[in-house]
């Protein structure tokens, strides 16, 4: 059994022509026999969609045979190695081998409505080499790939060359970089996957011209492919079930529906107001899964804030089951949303949006950036009037008031201004509305508690405090809004 050394080994790489031979080796001073290892050939299949969606997106899926058992790679956007998903190919998969199901789920919001399938082929027949000293002691090992790169499809691009690797290690002969430039090989990184990744990269998203830099239209249009590139990311985040993906991939839908609103004049109504609605409808679907994590955090930490005599019976547990049932039935209609055509009709039409922004005239210059933000003003004035005023039903104002508060907000995000009163404003009518909305729950909880025989006195506090919390932000409003 050859010996080996505790030195770490120190690879070098070199690259050439196709029809660059294997490198002489014998007589090289030191080296006492060589060791060649059978011929192996690797494989690596990339996968996408015909129009590349998966490397659009930044995502990498591929199939890898040939060095150990056949497994599937699916490298994410901003994953680390412990986040890469590998899974095994089944001994008797069919030819193509189908995605496993666990990955088809990942990359489904990508794909949307297109087959992912074999797209390129990276074949690397492989033959190693160990160079031996006298007491048997590996000094050398020289790794030759012949590599082939191909695309699949309707047009086929491939490309052929030479590879090697050295690993020298201590004891290694003088010359042996030497031999394989003799050969025709020449100092160059490993570049198979990046040959791969070059003749698949897609072309880049195509976005129109949409004015002179800093013109309301192309400022509005930067905004709006941020969120959709959000949207895209936060998808993918969702489907990890990642801690708090669900509520980003709503602000971000929420942005931009709010930004399409706030400036209305700036666009082509026609093409945008059916993607205002479809993005409304889109927030109304992951409402129930994020409101059943707020109100699962706020009930939590309620109930573990009261005093042990206010803290009676199993109350915790109760809710705990309670929001368990809840949220998994949230997470799975989430999923069903977004692996369905309502869904990947928004992605294609917001692609579309980007790809042919509907601007009018009013967007060529600066003005329609300082009027949306104006005009977001005003609709918050008049519906913190409204709510000033009303009676019974004040909290329907205020909740209109804080809807009226977030278009203003991201108006001005838009617009890259501030305003700084908002911020405690909208603070209150946050929690006014979070106070609303878990009151309701406490009611339903403390009922569900006392006809399964359990005590829902704790639950009757809590309902108490938010109730109280309500009112005197209602009562409080014309002084907020005066501070602002």
């Amino acid at each position: 059994m050859p010996k080996t050394t505790a030195a770490p080994p120190t690879p070098l790489h070199f690259r050439g022509a196709a029809e660059a031979g294997s490198p002489r080796l014998a007589g090289l001073p030191g080296v006492h026999r060589e060791e060649p290892s059978p011929v192996v050939v690797l494989e690596v299949e990339r996968y996408d969609t015909d129009d590349l969606r998966l490397s659009v997106a930044g995502i990498t899926l591929s199939l890898h045979r040939g060095d150990g058992p056949a497994q599937w790679n699916l490298d994410l956007p901003d994953g680390d190695h412990d986040e890469r998903l590998r899974v095994p190919v089944a001994a008797d998969a069919p030819e193509p081998a189908p995605v496993p199901a666990q990955i088809d789920e990942l990359i489904r919001g990508a794909a949307r409505d297109r087959a992912v399938r074999p797209v390129g082929r990276a074949r690397t027949t492989r033959a190693v080499t160990r160079l031996l000293s006298q007491d048997d002691t590996v000094v050398a090992e020289v790794v030759h790939d012949h590599v082939s790169v191909a695309t699949l499809g309707r047009s086929t691009d491939v490309r052929t060359w030479t590879e090697a690797a050295l690993d020298l290690r201590a004891g290694a002969p003088d010359g042996l970089a030497g031999r394989l430039a003799e050969s025709g090989l020449t100092p160059a990184p490993p570049g198979v996957e990046a040959e791969l990744d070059r003749l698949l990269r897609p072309a880049r998203p195509r976005r129109a011209r949409v004015g002179k830099k800093g013109s309301a239209g192309a400022v509005l249009m930067t905004y709006v492919a941020a969120q959709a590139d959000r949207i895209a990311a936060e998808d993918l985040r969702v489907r990890r079930d990642e801690p708090d993906a669900v509520h980003q991939l709503r602000v971000a839908a929420r942005r931009m529906r709010s930004a399409l609103q706030a400036y209305r004049p700036l666009l082509d109504a026609e093409r945008t107001e059916p993607v205002v609605d479809a993005l409304r409808g889109f927030g109304q679907a992951l409402a129930p899964a994020r409101d059943a994590e707020v109100l699962r955090e706020r009930v939590l930490a309620g109930l573990a804030a009261l005093p042990p005599e206010l803290r009676l019976g199993h109350a915790e547990a109760f809710a705990t089951r309670h929001f368990a049932r809840i949220e998994a039935e949230a997470r799975a209609a989430v999923l069903t949303e977004l692996d369905g055509e309502r869904y990947a009709a928004l992605r294609s039409a917001l692609d579309a949006l980007l790809e042919e922004p509907p601007l009018t005239k009013a967007a060529r210059g600066k003005s329609g950036l300082k009027a949306g933000v104006a005009r977001a003003t005003k609709r918050l004035t008049r519906a913190v009037d409204v709510a000033v005023q009303s009676g019974p039903e004040q909290t329907e104002a205020v909740h209109a008031a804080r809807k009226a508060g977030k278009r203003l907000r991201y108006a001005t995000e838009v617009a890259g201004t501030k305003d700084k009163g908002l911020k405690h404003l909208q603070k209150a009518l946050g929690e006014h509305q979070d106070a609303v909305v878990a009151s309701a729950t406490l009611r339903e909880l403390g009922a569900a508690a006392h006809a399964s025989g359990e005590n829902g006195f704790s639950f009757g506090v809590l309902l108490g405090r938010d109730v109280e919390r309500a009112a005197r932000i209602e009562h409080d409003l014309p002084r907020l809004w005066a501070r602002r």
